[in-house]
């Protein structure tokens, strides 16, 4: 299910507040190693030891690159120049926490990058001795591998050889993605903030897709989206499903039973909708991970203002510059009151 919650450490900054030396310590360090190791793209396209594979994808980087910086008005920077390889399947492993009878997430404050609803470790033995941390506290905890690593632009964030070998509609996703990040960032609103980006990235790919003479890649992409969204939609259900079981005056060990039921209840249902997807059985990993409320804490974040959001591009008849501007207007609100025209604009229609 994750790509998904990117690991929005600022450099070698935003671990300082963390109460553990070792979350410092392994911050600088992993840090280090994705700036260090970067080598620029432009070098390695004229490198007759590269891979046809590889020289032919950091040539469709460079080409997302360009559209993202003339097309969609996203920062013309050092980002995504150069890349990096790790020996290592992801960036980094994030770690959701949310107490055991409630879908609202365990946040950490860092400088900078404000509240966030997730901590990200660099390597996975450590965000798992984390978790374990968190479980002896009795708290429900999910840990989960990102493909992306961004540093909000305060560094030349490179591209990844974690998720270099993405299907092309991914891969420039990923570069709008995280680049809309770098767009705009409001600190200690991760709803906003991701849903924002997400709303820039499918829009991104949808036009990509279609001025690069890619129109045949388009159904895909938007079949697998259209997937994604179906699956949201799912989790989100059952998220409010256990709010309202939660929030019942009953006693402890009955909202325990009501929260098993609605979770079995959760795995019918995605069984039914892989059937509707004639057999795809590409989530069929997250549901075999022992879901909690962790996993439904940590889906809203990317999804729970899309609606809204796109309420807002659509009243600025599809112009990115003005959509940026009323985003930004929003952010000058309190979070209550941002929060509720939010919710209203995704009301409409």
């Amino acid at each position: 299910m994750h790509r998904s919650i990117p690991c929005l450490i600022l450099g070698l900054v935003l671990p300082i507040l963390s109460s553990t030396g070792c979350f410092y310590s392994q911050g600088i360090r992993g840090g280090l190693e994705i700036l260090r190791e970067r080598r620029p793209i432009e070098k390695i396209l004229k490198d007759p030891e590269a891979s046809e594979d590889l020289v032919r994808r950091l040539r469709l980087i460079n080409e997302a690159r360009e559209f993202a910086i003339h097309d969609l008005s996203l920062p013309d920077n050092g980002s995504y120049r150069h890349y990096t390889h790790l020996d290592r399947p992801y960036a980094v492993w994030n770690v959701v926490a949310a107490p055991e009878l409630s879908v609202t997430p365990v946040h950490w404050c860092f400088p900078f990058a404000g509240c966030v609803s997730y901590r990200g470790y660099f390597a996975p033995d450590r965000a798992k001795r984390f978790a374990a941390r968190l479980e002896k506290d009795g708290l429900d905890v999910q840990v989960s591998g990102a493909t992306t690593y961004s540093t909000l632009g305060f560094f030349k964030d490179p591209v990844l050889s974690t998720f270099i070998d993405l299907p092309p509609a991914s891969l420039a996703g990923i570069l709008f993605h995280e680049l809309a990040h770098q767009r705009f960032y409001q600190k200690g609103d991760t709803v906003l903030n991701e849903s924002f980006a997400t709303v820039v990235e499918e829009e991104g790919v949808r036009r990509w897709l279609v001025s690069g003479g890619r129109s045949d890649l388009l159904a895909g992409y938007l079949e697998a989206r259209g997937r994604q969204q179906q699956m949201a939609q799912l989790l989100r259900n059952c998220r409010d499903k256990l709010r309202e079981a939660y929030s019942e005056a009953t006693s402890t060990d009955a909202k325990r039973r009501r929260k098993k039921e609605i979770f079995r209840s959760l795995a019918r249902e995605y069984r039914a909708l892989r059937d509707s997807w004639g057999g795809y059985g590409g989530y069929d990993a997250f549901f075999q991970s022992g879901l909690n409320n962790a996993h439904l804490a940590s889906v809203g974040a990317y999804h729970d203002q899309v609606p809204a959001l796109r309420r807002l591009l659509e009243s600025c008849s599809g112009d990115l510059p003005c959509f940026y501007g009323a985003v930004e207007g929003l952010a000058a609100l309190s979070q209550e009151a941002r929060h509720a025209r939010l919710e209203r604009l995704g009301l409409r229609g």
